[in-house]
């Protein structure tokens, strides 16, 4: 028997996993909260350089505020301030207009800078000035965050793959929870970024580990609606983002409040099971037993499971023993190769462009917030697209066609003007709906390709590779100032790259998970044999085709 027509039998999408469903959405609320935090507490105000300085004598006391401003500070082209720079001394002349300010000496500012505090009470950049010299270290808290999610990908998915996944489930609820309250109470810039970077290890635990339970304790009839109802709360929670940041404007404040969910998630982790493919995998027949007979318990189906003896486990799932499974086994067989490479580029792609287009919220004129709630709803229409797609035409042609359509929209950006940002934000927030479909779409399509005594494995490996992509991503708008639209055209190019690639992975849809690697290598053996039969049946047809006219 299959462990698909086991848990077929127990109840493959029942009471027993919505209300596991339901206790992994607590710690998932986390998710975006921290992967899209940046756009709020690394924002950078309106701000320019503090000038009291060069009123040292009073000589400011019968000016307006703009008057100070004007003999103080050059203005560009448009009329607006510089953010940088000062003149060494008052030019009061340039309150008659009566000469041209481009010639006068300035400096970059002596005394730190004055911050428009309207939208923002506190972020990053004006609790440590990460703004002028310093503003690729305000870009950079932000890589940081995402390198550390690369390490944890890496480190948790080999640890879950060997301890289990529901253990490496506390451990990345206590890393970020710890380090992400640790964080809020950084006394400077050095230890907020450290703190941050072990949040990302704990948070990309939280993220891996979550999505692949649910995925194993779903039958093959329910794994695509669970893949997508699992990810909603993503989108859901996205645009309540934008609402908490706003009320809670102070960046060490919203740090605390996007972690505190995880103290519930804690004290409801005793009630989420561990996956039964994993416990039978590894020879712990007895527990994997207890949580089958809990499942059919809690979906009435007890009577499914009354002769079944916890031996009788040891005939569904083909091990090697006590074998331990490390990442070099993805690259043990050419099957395992190849589907590391392609799946690697994929969520690269999926990631970079994604986050690209996630972490540009300021860059359409628009509100901020407005911005990242419209970006949220988005996404709401684009999972039941994506849905319908993974069951219609598969999961291959889905992951392609969401990539290059991704890439699509960025294209048309880029030929848009700035100036009709109208057309602009609507044809941006198409590709950010794209995006989103590549993602949903990118997580359940890999953990079905890759086996159970490897499925953690192969998921810590591409996330590791998508937040390498993805920690790249928040510094390529530096190179803006190379050429204005280098950035857009590398989102652009890598999504439509990687979508082609995609196109080179094995379909997935109605296909049994595999649970070792020698599956993975016999479906590929399968295949074969398939087409040659298919060819052989050719071949005897046209051959009696052509006795018969003979003897005709």
């Amino acid at each position: 028997m299959k462990f698909e027509n086991l848990l077929a039998e127990v109840g493959g999408c029942g009471r027993f996993q919505i209300a596991f469903m339901l206790l992994l959405v607590i710690p998932r609320v986390t998710l975006p909260f921290h992967f899209l935090l940046n756009n709020f507490i690394a924002a950078i105000p309106s701000h320019h350089c503090d000038i009291s300085s060069l009123d040292a004598d009073g000589v400011f006391e019968n000016l307006t505020q703009e008057q100070r401003l004007t003999v103080s500070i050059p203005q560009h082209e448009d009329g607006t301030f510089a953010s940088c720079h000062m003149f060494t001394e008052p030019q009061f002349h340039l309150l008659g207009n009566s000469s041209d300010a481009t010639e006068l000496p300035v400096v970059q500012c002596q005394d730190g800078w004055e911050y428009d505090h309207s939208t923002f009470k506190s972020t990053l950049a004006t609790e440590w000035n990460l703004v002028c010299d310093k503003k690729g270290m305000n870009k950079a808290t932000a890589t940081i965050f995402f390198s550390g999610v690369m390490v944890g990908a890496a480190v948790l998915g080999s640890l879950s793959d060997r301890f289990g996944r529901k253990r490496m489930l506390m451990v990345s609820y206590l890393l970020a929870s710890f380090f992400g309250i640790a964080s809020a109470f950084s006394t400077s810039y050095v230890m907020f970024a450290i703190m941050r970077f072990f949040t990302g290890m704990g948070i990309t635990g939280i993220s891996i580990i979550s999505i692949v339970l649910c995925v194993e304790w779903s039958d093959l009839k329910h794994r695509t609606i669970v893949a997508v109802m699992i990810s909603l709360d993503w989108s859901v929670f996205t645009m309540v983002l934008p609402g908490i940041a706003y009320f809670v404007n102070d960046w060490r404040f919203l740090v605390v409040t996007a972690t505190s969910p995880l103290a519930l998630a804690i004290i409801c982790w005793r009630w989420i099971p561990e996956s039964a493919r994993w416990l039978i995998a590894n020879g712990r027949l007895a527990e994997a037993h207890h949580y089958l007979t809990r499942c059919a318990s809690v979906n009435h189906r007890e009577k499914s499971l009354k002769d079944f003896k916890p031996q009788t486990l040891a005939t569904i799932i083909v091990t090697e023993g006590d074998r331990k499974y490390t990442y070099l086994d993805l690259l043990r067989t050419p099957m395992l190769r190849r589907l590391a490479v392609l799946t690697g580029f994929t969520w690269f792609g999926v990631a970079f462009t994604y986050y690209g287009i996630s972490l540009n919220v300021a860059g359409f004129g628009l509100n901020i917030y407005l911005t990242q709630f419209i970006y949220g709803i988005i996404e709401l229409p684009a999972k039941l697209l994506v849905y319908l797609s993974l069951n219609k035409i598969g999961r291959r042609y889905s992951q392609a066609g969401t990539l290059v359509m991704t890439g699509v929209c960025i294209a048309i950006t880029i030929l848009i003007p700035k100036d009709n940002w109208l057309p602009r934000t609507v044809v941006a927030v198409m590709g950010k709906g794209f995006s989103e479909a590549s993602f949903t779409a990118v997580f359940l399509y890999t953990t079905e390709l890759y086996p159970t005594v490897l499925r953690q494995n192969g998921m810590g490996f591409c996330s590791c590779v998508a937040r390498a992509g993805v920690s790249i991503a928040p510094l390529i708008s530096l190179l803006e100032e190379t050429w204005t639209l280098l950035p857009q055209v590398l989102f652009c190019s890598i999504a439509i790259i990687a979508g082609l690639l995609a196109l080179l992975l094995p379909e997935t849809h109605n296909v049994r998970l595999p649970e070792t690697i020698e599956d993975v290598e016999q479906t590929r053996k399968k295949s074969i044999c398939l087409e040659d039969l298919r060819e052989l049946q050719q071949a005897t047809s046209l051959g009696s085709n052509v006795k018969n006219m003979t003897v005709i």
